[in-house]
């Protein structure tokens, strides 16, 4: 098991930054994928990006080339700077890890993109 909680959150004017981070209960160097999700309000849950253990990043081709996935494995944290922000970034956004044949979610935090 492993209990993920994330912070960073908040409201944004278009073009501006946020940082995400995902705390983890324990070592991300134990951990073989990591990864962000979103959902906006009436849109399904999409992946956004993920990290994996031996270093190989995938990110959607809607924030490919703004955001960028990393860790901290110091801080047991997976963080997602998000720059050049658009409305329609606007979502709730969600760390996930799968392990050991089970899924795990943490609580979501929300950012808010205004135009």
């Amino acid at each position: 098991q492993v209990q993920l909680v994330e912070f960073g959150g908040g409201l944004v004017q278009a073009g501006g930054s946020l940082r995400l981070s995902c705390a983890a209960s324990q070592s991300i160097e134990k951990i073989a994928l990591i990864s962000w999700y979103r959902q906006a309000a009436g849109n399904q849950r999409e992946l956004v990006a993920s990290k994996s253990r031996t270093g190989a990043e995938w990110y959607a081709p809607s924030v490919k080339g703004r955001f960028t996935i990393s860790g901290d494995n110091a801080q047991n944290t997976v963080n997602l700077q998000m720059n050049n922000l658009n409305p329609e970034d606007s979502s709730v956004y969600y760390c996930y890890v799968p392990l050991a044949g089970h899924t795990h979610w943490g609580q979501g935090i929300q950012v808010t993109v205004s135009s």
